[in-house]
């Protein structure tokens, strides 16, 4: 067999082995599988679920923003909890996501010192997140709370969102968290879910 017969012999399968390869990459890209199988949470915060977005969600969204890890200003987010998912463990999620790459720079003590949860709905309490909101005792988180309900632009529609998303009887747990860098930046999380379909949202602010 001469060169160029057995360069062809070699070169045929090694493509076909190639493309073989292509495949199956491509094949695990649209099932959403990272390369080494674990689940991405910046993604899944940054995208959404795949279950079609409540409208109380994109409400939400249009009066406070979609995901985003600017890491200023306000942002919502979605996604679907298992059951053995923690909401607080959630919300530090979005947390970090929302705060992006600033969290390595700052350094993460410096994000986790004012972490604190500042509120949590009781049960069989009447849902009323505006008034839930007011009420909270804490110094720091209260300077934030009327920078969401009334210092933003068409408040009561806001309002109405905020009680869309969290006064829905579905709502089985709701909870908010204090946040900052420590330094300049503060502001509040809250993290809501419906236990039956173990869809959470999250509303995210932070400003100077």
């Amino acid at each position: 067999m001469g060169a160029a017969s057995m360069n062809d012999a070699i070169r045929v399968p090694l493509i076909q082995m190639a493309f073989a390869a292509a495949l199956a990459l491509l094949a695990g890209a649209a099932a959403g599988e990272t390369p080494d199988g674990a689940a991405d949470t910046t993604e899944r915060h940054m995208n959404g679920e795949t279950r079609e977005k409540p409208d109380s969600v994109t409400r939400l969204e249009a009066a406070y923003g979609g995901p985003s890890e600017g890491g200023f200003g306000s942002a919502v987010f979605h996604e679907t909890l298992r059951d053995t998912d923690d909401l607080t463990q959630a919300a530090l999620s979005t947390y970090r996501t929302f705060v992006g790459k600033l969290w390595e720079r700052h350094g993460e003590p410096a994000w986790m010192g004012p972490w604190k949860e500042v509120y949590a709905r009781p049960t069989g309490v009447k849902p009323d997140i505006t008034t839930e909101l007011r009420g909270i005792a804490d110094h720091d988180t209260r300077l934030s709370v009327p920078m969401i309900l009334d210092n933003i632009e068409d408040a009561e529609a806001a309002r109405a969102a905020l009680s869309a998303a969290f006064d829905d009887l579905a709502v089985t747990e709701l909870r908010a968290f204090n946040l900052g860098d420590g330094e300049a930046l503060s502001g509040l999380l809250v993290a809501g879910r419906r236990g039956a379909s173990g869809d959470a949202t999250f509303l995210v602010f932070l400003m100077d």
